[in-house]
């Protein structure tokens, strides 16, 4: 049999992943893992555990919400071991897992995952850390994940939030110098910005899939400038709720490598979590750093 390591967040979502715990290993004992689990009681339990046993074991599996999921691949990445890994989304937004089109059953993504295949997968480095899907800055990226789930499956929750603000000069900017791998420079005042490999991006608004493909070595970069008049506010919030990209307000485009340079220090998300980015960051995308395993019967390939 082969050796599953599973890792489970009892603490993500409404916990309800626990009740079928039972039943997870069941499934995946028929589908021929000995699996060995490891409940995490804090934060970077899972990052630790990986980093220090990913070498036992054939797969990894974690059960969680997306900020598991980066623990996991923060603990793996390091140790240089092509280890392919698993996910059970549980938690309260799954914008990875939505990107991938993992089930959101729980066990029927368990049996996805017993039956399933490895699929190389990008992931992105900022600066010495890591992510699996998204980083990004501005001044609603705190909030985004702080709002309740129910809002943030409204379409555009992001552009409604500028809809809301009555005063332009309200809004908070950051100036920004943003270089690509290419070369090419953007510099202005921005309100949000976003490096991602995903279709949901900071949980508020959404990418057309055609837009994205998680493993071409390439990131897509949202960058949306301050508005200065209620003309500029509303090209932006018409560009958002209807994704048409095609407007001097919102920069849309792709590349490999990103470098941000600000005049002050920013907070920054990565995959959900506060990060600090300093003044100069640099992001870079890790092409096909994993192998996540899919069961294409019953889930899209990963574009």
């Amino acid at each position: 049999m082969k050796k599953l390591l599973l890792i489970l967040n009892p603490n993500s979502g409404k916990k309800k992943a626990n009740r079928y715990l039972v039943q997870i290993l069941d499934i995946l004992n028929r589908g021929g893992f000995d699996v060995t689990v490891y409940v995490t009681a804090s934060r970077g339990d899972a990052t630790e555990v990986v980093r220090r046993r990913a070498g036992e074991f054939d797969r990894i599996l974690c059960i969680g919400g997306d900020g598991t999921f980066n623990e996991m691949i923060s603990g793996l990445l390091p140790t240089g071991l092509a280890t392919p890994i698993s996910y059970i989304p549980a938690g309260s937004t799954n914008d990875f897992a939505t990107s991938l089109h993992l089930s959101k059953n729980i066990l029927q993504a368990a049996r996805d995952i017993a039956e399933g295949e490895p699929h190389p997968l990008d992931l992105g480095r900022f600066n010495d850390r890591y992510f699996s899907y998204i980083a990004s800055f501005g001044a609603f990226t705190r909030a985004s994940y702080a709002t309740s789930q129910s809002l943030k499956n409204a379409l555009g929750h992001f552009a409604y939030i500028l809809a809301g603000i009555k005063e332009v000069a309200s809004i908070r900017s950051h100036h920004m110098r943003v270089t690509l791998a290419d070369g090419t420079v953007y510099e202005d005042d921005y309100i949000f910005g976003a490096v991602s490999n995903s279709t949901s991006v900071a949980g508020i608004l959404t990418l057309a899939p055609e837009l994205v493909d998680m493993n071409d070595g390439l990131f897509e970069v949202l960058l949306v400038r301050k508005p200065h008049n209620p003309l500029e506010l509303s090209d932006c919030v018409l560009a958002l709720t209807t994704q048409d990209y095609n407007t001097p307000m919102l920069t849309l485009c792709s590349s490999s490598r990103v470098e941000m340079e600000s005049r002050e220090e920013l907070a920054w998300s990565l995959d959900g979590e506060e990060a600090l980015g300093g003044t100069h960051t640099v992001i870079e995308n890790l092409h096909s750093a994993v192998d996540i395993i899919l069961n294409t019967k019953n889930t899209k390939k990963s574009r």
